[in-house]
């Protein structure tokens, strides 16, 4: 089809050049010393032709023999500007190994635009560069605007129906924006054509100081050309960044339901890199960075030319490309993974390189280029955790859909206002040998508006990699404290346990806001205990420990929570200053009729009595796991056989009415 769209256009543009011929004009212009100096400036001018890689990542090529061919335009006619270009278009492809037919159909599309400016220049005098008067003048600006403007319409034009015209080219790709450094540069040529014709009306003398004005015009396109790319492009690896890998995407699958429907299918891969912060720390950021530029290197020898790398900053890349299956993907993510599985050797040692990998399908996974790589994360976040190399999106996996963020932001609201139902329950843990209370444990509960209680876990899970979890704990503190005064006030005097994210242990401000609401309301420090879950022991303890050391040296005493879910090492155990484990519910429900879980329980008791810990078990909800607990050494449990959490006012009154069961 583009073969038969270009044979039409040459034969279109062989006609004008047929009849400017005939009418003389061509040999009326030919005859003149000042063509033949401006036509071989076009030739000379196009064997430095303007070459700028374009948004698609193919060369854009820009002829600066247009503001010369424009010229002879104006000067001698339509005519003897077509056979110029025509013979500029000629080196153009010779220069860059352009088949014959390339250079017919460039050259076709200049000489079409050319007749139809040449057209609009019919409306100026019959000599534009013999003006009369003021009123002539204004007209013959009017009419090489005019011109120039319909030349850069009428080729856009001619370019975008080639690109119909190409097998595998879309409407949406077709009409994607054209660079503006490409439409300025193409303008500026046309418009500097009448000021070289001038300057050749004058003298010819002169004609050769044009190409400093078009240097210059061809300097700031290139600068442009230049910006517009590394816009697109990571410095430090050459690879593409998040707005080049949209771009990419984009080309894949364009926008617009039909567009999109017919567009192969394609997978997105987030790849981030595991440990690399340790070779940071060990040896320096440089090689650090060579690191990266290494890594880049290889992902870009485990993809095929179909296929667009990104780094997206830090030690995360991605990559996209065609997919059918999600067999072909995780194809794709193995071939990545064996690329990177030779060490790089940095100043004499080998580094080993793995990573995790998120993958994403569309369409199943998504259509747009947003909704594909938040479902990459999500799937790449999931292989990090559980400590596998690939892993491909499900949707049961993700914790983030729209749902749960309006979730989120009810409750933000909620925190920020107090206008919803927010507030700390507090159940109580009760000593096995004696049966008698010896503490609680805070408990979070919300009554969201229109769906009622929305359980903790679920509410901690959405918040837990947000700043809301920050003004969780906040809220947590002030209020447990407040309510121990009450307590005191009251005289009782009974400990009480607080949860605390990782994000809350990464900064000091967790320790300096205890340490002011203690002094501020007058509470002993061994009545609270900071609960952290085994969990956050997995990240790394050294970031950790200096906020866990102040929180115990102001005496408060720190609690092990969910042991036996978190596979941290026991050096945690003997390094950290804790005070009690906790053994998880999930280990507790089996104790009766699991021989594994009695076992890990049994095991967790004389480990901790060994190193002087207490231990509380979870999820108590029948005296004969009490009884078994009990007699496994178990120190102190909780749990509804004992009472659900409640408001911290009934718990005075819950004290005085309910002896607690032994």
């Amino acid at each position: 089809m583009l073969a038969a769209y270009g044979a039409l256009l040459s034969l279109v543009a062989a006609i004008g050049l047929v009849l400017t011929m005939v009418t003389g004009e061509f040999a009326a212009g030919v005859a003149r010393p000042g063509f033949w100096l401006l036509a071989g400036l076009a030739v000379l001018a196009d064997a430095r032709a303007f070459i700028a890689t374009g948004r698609r990542g193919r060369p854009v090529l820009i002829c600066p023999s247009l503001c010369f061919t424009f010229a002879i335009l104006l000067c001698w006619g339509l005519g003897p500007a077509i056979a110029v270009q025509a013979i500029a278009a000629g080196v153009v492809a010779w220069r860059m190994r352009y088949p014959p037919t390339r250079a017919v159909l460039m050259a076709a599309q200049f000489a079409v635009a050319s007749t139809a400016a040449f057209g609009v220049l019919a409306f100026g005098s019959d000599d534009l560069l013999r003006t009369i008067n003021a009123s002539d003048a204004a007209r013959d600006v009017v009419s090489v605007v005019g011109a120039a403007a319909v030349w850069l319409v009428t080729y856009q034009l001619l370019r975008a129906l080639a690109g119909l015209t190409t097998r595998g080219r879309t409407t949406a790709q077709v009409l994607r924006p054209v660079p503006s450094y490409e439409l300025l540069f193409i303008a500026a040529l046309l418009l500097l054509a009448p000021v070289l014709a001038a300057t050749a009306y004058i003298s010819i003398a002169f004609v050769p100081l044009i190409f400093v004005p078009l240097y210059a015009v061809e300097h700031m396109a290139r600068l442009a050309s230049e910006r517009d790319l590394m816009a697109r492009r990571d410095p430090l690896t050459n690879l593409a960044n998040r707005s080049g890998l949209a771009a990419a995407f984009n080309r894949l699958r364009p926008n617009g339901s039909d567009a999109a429907h017919d567009a192969p299918g394609l997978a997105m891969l987030l790849v981030d890199l595991n440990r690399f912060k340790y070779v940071n720390d060990a040896l320096g950021h440089e090689v650090g960075d060579r690191l990266l530029i290494a890594v880049g290197q290889r992902l870009r020898s485990a993809l095929t030319a179909d296929a667009t790398a990104a780094r997206l900053g830090g030690d995360e890349f991605a990559v996209v490309a065609p997919a059918t299956t999600e067999a072909d993907a995780r194809g794709l993510a193995e071939a990545i993974t064996d690329a990177m599985s030779t060490p790089v050797v940095l100043d004499g040692l080998q580094v080993d390189i793995t990573g995790s990998i998120g993958i994403a399908l569309a369409p199943t996974d998504g259509e747009d280029f947003a909704t594909v790589m938040r479902h990459a994360d999500v799937a790449m976040y999931l292989a990090k955790q559980r400590g596998w190399p690939i892993q491909t999106y499900r949707a049961e996996d993700d914790h983030n859909s729209p749902e749960r963020l309006a979730l989120l932001t009810d409750f933000r609201h909620a925190l920020e206002t107090g206008e919803g139902k927010v507030a700390l329950h507090y159940q109580p843990q009760v000593d096995l040998p004696s049966g008698r209370v010896v503490g609680f444990e805070a408990l979070l509960r919300w009554e969201h508006p229109t769906q009622g209680p929305i359980p903790p876990y679920e509410l901690l899970r959405i918040a837990e990699h947000t700043p809301v979890m920050r003004m969780i704990t906040q809220r947590v503190i002030d209020e447990v404290i407040a309510q121990q005064a009450r307590w005191l006030a009251a005289g009782v005097s009974l400990r009480t346990s607080l949860n605390v994210s990782i994000r809350d242990l990464h900064g000091e401000e967790i320790v300096d806001q205890i340490t002011k609401r203690l002094a501020e309301y007058r509470v002993p420090a061994d009545l609270i205990q900071v609960e952290i879950t085994e969990s956050a022991l997995t990240a790394d303890l050294a970031q950790l420990r200096a906020t866990i050391d102040r929180i115990a040296a102001a005496g408060v005493a720190i609690s092990l929570d969910d042991f036996g879910t978190g596979y941290s090492s026991l050096q945690h155990l003997r390094r950290l200053p804790l005070s009690e484990i906790k053994i998880d519910r999930s280990f507790v429900a089996g104790i009766a009729h699991n021989a594994d879980d009695a076992v890990i329980v049994r095991s967790t008791v004389d480990l901790a009595r060994a190193l002087g810990l207490r231990v509380v078990a979870e999820g108590v909800e029948n005296r004969y796991t009490a009884r078994l607990l009990t007699e496994a050494g178990c120190d102190v449990a909780q749990g509804y056989l004992y009472a659900p959490a409640m408001p911290g006012d009934a718990v005075i009154a819950w004290l005085g009415r309910h002896p607690t069961p032994a």
